[in-house]
């Protein structure tokens, strides 16, 4: 059965919720984290980088780093000109006039970045959930039009999914709000996203949530409070050395990841320490910028941005005829409703009333979205009468893998199949290992049984196509089939109490598994890791061959110390910590060295470039097809 997803494809992160036993939960992705940053890198050795790789090496790559690009979909060059003109890569109109993003001489289409980017979740839910994504919800801001709306569908086609419908982002959060409201309420939803503003009222209750206003602006969001900061900074910076790192790509890069940092610490303290050392260079040597940021500078900076949030609101709330008296929740959604004026600013257009903080304002749009999925799928309405298997079940592959069929919180009864295939030539059977439990590797799991599939037709590996199938029937009773398509030879074994572990046990299976998240994770990404240290340690050495002796000597030693440390832990096989902290400094010390020579070149290839296409990869007794 095709799996259906909520999206939340947003300007900054984007989020992948999933309907399992009887809730909407967000699936982490392939690094673990619950969101993934909407950034795609093209480098120069023709990889591309999508999500938390891709911005980790944008400081070194900012030509060829794309984030933002929720602002350009589905929109005609001019209407986005001045944004355009504040990114750090090359947006440029195509032959009728439409915004293009170039990169290196080739033209790609908005959507086709986007695709990349809901690719990317739906390959690492796949995993997650033990069955490919096929079909999902996405959502649009409210106030998105046909054309924005229409280049969205087309991205979820260009990334390979059916797309079951696009859904707005307040309609989205308020569903996921109302789930498990009985009586009747009118709630005003405040979504304020890294790329977009929008506000809606709505009535929920009983399940039914009906919009009845919505308005918006979709030229405001997060970005636009980056981008004073970062305004800010340059103009202090130039003021003291006459130099404006607005106009180096390298430096305006980092400028936006200590000004989006800096906003964020901002909401939580009154004051914030902004530090970039190396950030430029002139003849008389590299420069670095070091500026305290207050709340109050920050408030004065970006005082007409909050201001033009309430146009939007009070309109919404006049054509849905309410006033503030009859709002009964406030809900906010979007990471930038964090910030305390813009929180202050919502209890002052409805009346003193505290927004609603039970809900993730990161979260809670997909989870909404993946209620929709539920619904359209038939899921919704009866899960409430089913049972759910408590513990993801999957088979063993090679390299001691556990690989899940189904995920655990699956409503059952379920089916679930999976394809795959020989890992040696002319293999004639395949043992099948049938395992209960969370963790990546086999042996930390509980074998419920196990069985071998025989008469398998003579072949190259990778050619034989063998379906395993779980079906687990209403009684919790676990039947797994592997079939030949080849040759028709099927095997079997049925499993009765698949759920013979007590909740005491489920418990603690369950949690050690999110304690140990890291260290299995560790398992799929310590090759990676390890391919991206020795290429950070590869171009410190050859940036300290180009510049020769007109690198600063302390900066050479701390180099060469740490391109030695580096070839140890790669050679030792050092812990993934380890490495990836080696993996940073090796990066700073790059991105010092890029600084130390006003000759030196911008943009270039990265630290990360080297491995981040294995993720892909199943490592399997049986490769999955």
């Amino acid at each position: 059965m095709a799996r259906a997803v909520g999206i939340d494809l947003g300007t900054t992160n984007s989020v992948i919720a999933a309907w399992e036993g009887g809730e909407a939960s967000v699936v982490p992705n392939a690094e673990g984290a619950r969101t993934t940053p909407s950034v795609v890198a093209f480098t120069e050795n023709g990889e591309r980088l999508v999500g938390q790789l891709a911005r980790r090496q944008a400081i070194l790559n900012p030509k060829g780093t794309i984030y933002s690009v929720k602002r350009f979909v589905g929109r005609r060059f001019e209407e986005v000109e001045e944004e355009a003109g504040q990114v750090t890569y090359d947006v440029v109109p195509d032959a009728n006039g439409l915004a293009r993003i170039k990169v290196r001489d080739k033209m790609y289409a908005p959507e086709e970045i986007s695709a990349l980017i809901l690719r990317k979740l739906a390959d690492d839910a796949g995993r997650q959930l033990g069955e490919r994504v096929t079909e999902a919800v996405i959502t649009v801001p409210a106030y998105f039009n046909d054309a924005q709306r229409t280049a969205t569908r087309d991205a979820g086609k260009i990334a390979g999914l059916e797309v079951l419908r696009i859904i707005n982002e307040p309609t989205a959060a308020a569903l996921a709000y109302g789930m498990d409201k009985g009586q009747h309420e009118t709630v005003l939803v405040f979504d304020l996203g890294g790329g977009t503003f929008d506000v809606s009222v709505l009535d929920v209750g009983d399940g039914v949530v009906e919009v009845r206003a919505t308005a918006g602006d979709t030229h405001l969001g997060g970005d636009d409070f980056d981008r004073r900061i970062v305004d800010h900074l340059a103009e202090e910076f130039q003021k003291e050395n006459g130099i404006d790192l607005r106009k180096d790509p390298q430096a305006l890069q980092r400028l936006y990841e200590a000004a989006e940092k800096a906003k964020v610490e901002l909401s939580s303290v009154s004051q914030t320490q902004v530090n970039l050392p190396f950030v430029t260079a002139d003849a008389n040597g590299p420069k670095h910028l070091t500026m305290t940021l207050m709340r109050s500078k920050f408030e004065q900076l970006t005082a007409d941005l909050v201001e033009r949030t309430m146009g939007p609101v009070r309109q919404a709330m006049s054509d849905a005829k309410v006033g503030a008296d009859d709002v009964d929740e406030v809900i906010l959604v979007g990471g930038s409703t964090r910030i305390p004026a813009v929180q202050a600013l919502v209890r002052r257009l409805t009346g003193g009333k505290e927004p609603n903080m039970t809900v993730n304002p990161d979260e809670v749009v997909a989870v909404g979205a993946a209620i929709q999925a539920g619904v359209l799928k038939g899921e919704v309405s009866d899960v409430l009468l089913l049972d759910v298997t408590p513990l993801s079940l999957g088979v063993e592959t090679q390299g001691g893998l556990m690989t899940k069929i189904v995920e655990r919180n699956s409503t059952i009864p379920v089916r679930r199949s999976e394809v795959f295939s020989t890992a040696t030539d002319n293999q004639p059977a395949v043992d099948v290992v049938v395992l209960q439990g969370e963790r990546e590797r086999a042996a930390d799991n509980r074998v419920l049984g196990r069985f071998q599939l025989t008469g398998i037709r003579p072949a190259p590996r990778g050619e034989p196509q063998i379906e395993v199938v779980f079906d687990i029937d209403a009684n919790g009773i676990v039947n797994v089939t592997a079939r030949d398509k080849d040759t028709g030879a099927e095997q079997g074994i049925t499993i009765s109490e698949s759920a013979n572990l007590d909740t005491a046990e489920v418990e603690r299976m369950v949690t050690e598994a999110e304690r140990n998240r890291a260290s299995d994770q560790q398992l799929r990404q310590e090759v990676d890791a390890r391919n991206q240290l020795d290429s950070a340690a590869y171009q410190v050495e050859r940036r300290l061959e180009e510049l020769g002796d007109s690198a600063p000597p302390h900066e050479r030693a701390r180099a060469e110390m740490l391109v030695t440390e580096a070839r140890q832990a790669v050679a030792d096989q050092a812990p993934l910590d380890r490495v990836r902290e080696l993996t940073g400094e090796l990066q700073q010390v790059l991105a010092g060295l890029q600084a130390a020579s006003t000759t030196s070149a911008a943009g270039g290839a990265t630290a990360g470039d080297e491995a981040a296409g294995d993720d892909d990869v199943i490592d399997a007794e049986f490769d999955r097809k």
